[in-house]
């Protein structure tokens, strides 16, 4: 049978949806990952003096996180690092997260209430995108959500655990704006009338280069006959048109 002209080409770049989503996401956590050996340094330099790992050893990370926010092209809001319970000598519980506020042009850090006895008090530890990485020892995204406590935007947050001496001490993460990961991708997800829809666990929409899905609803049905790919290390699956059909994992 004679192929038709382009099919290769869309059936590769249905694929490579996939591909570019999988590579954008890269791109962030390597960020992430600076942030984190920035935060395993402070740690280091601590016992170099022969001292204790203080909270104001932590604070330093505000400078390379101001500068990773204001770089050009950045995509996270908000950046930083929160620490498990009692790995610092001078605070339980530590959140050093800074972002940028609506309208504001400078980063600031996000304050709050770490006081378990205090009506308003801010339980982190039980937040999934500290809990998960805890738990599983693996990289996790949560969202998409509205940052009610910080940028008011729909953002999705992305984390990876920190280790010290094979110690989990923490989590360093960024928030990401839907609409910046979606002005992000859409340009390199080549033909723009090509539909791609990304779901999480829960049938939310991630990303979708349609106005038919919008990001964060629930999708009760997906398209059927759409290929479908689940992929690894996030929990995200994208759905195009035809092609491949690749069963959930």
């Amino acid at each position: 049978m004679t192929r038709a002209p382009g099919t290769d080409v869309r059936r590769r770049g249905r694929v490579d949806a996939a591909a570019v989503i999988r590579a954008a996401v890269a791109d962030v956590f390597g960020t992430i990952g600076e942030l984190g050996r920035r935060l395993r340094d402070t740690h280091a330099a601590a016992r170099e003096r022969g001292e204790p790992w203080r909270a104001s050893d932590v604070a330093a990370l505000r400078e390379p996180v101001v500068e990773l926010l204001a770089a050009p092209g950045a995509v996270p809001v908000g950046m930083g690092a929160i620490l498990a319970p009692d790995v610092l000598a001078d605070a339980p519980l530590q959140l050093e997260w800074w972002q940028v506020p609506a309208g504001a042009a400078r980063p600031a850090r996000l304050e709050v209430d770490l006081n378990p006895s205090s009506l308003g008090f801010y339980d982190y530890l039980a937040a999934e995108w500290f809990d998960v990485p805890l738990r599983t020892g693996r990289r996790h995204v949560v969202g998409p959500y509205v940052d009610v406590h910080g940028t008011d935007l729909y953002v999705l947050t992305l984390t990876e655990p920190v280790h010290v001496d094979g110690e989990f001490v923490g989590v360093v993460g960024a928030d990401v704006p839907s609409a910046r990961l979606e002005g992000m991708l859409l340009p390199r997800l080549g033909d723009p009338s090509d539909q791609v829809l990304v779901l999480d666990d829960d049938g939310r929409v991630v990303l979708s280069t349609s106005g038919r899905w919008l990001v964060g609803s629930l999708v009760q049905r997906a398209p059927a006959r759409w290929a479908r790919q689940r992929l690894l290390d996030l929990p995200w699956t994208v759905l195009t048109p035809g092609g491949l059909d690749t069963p959930l994992g």
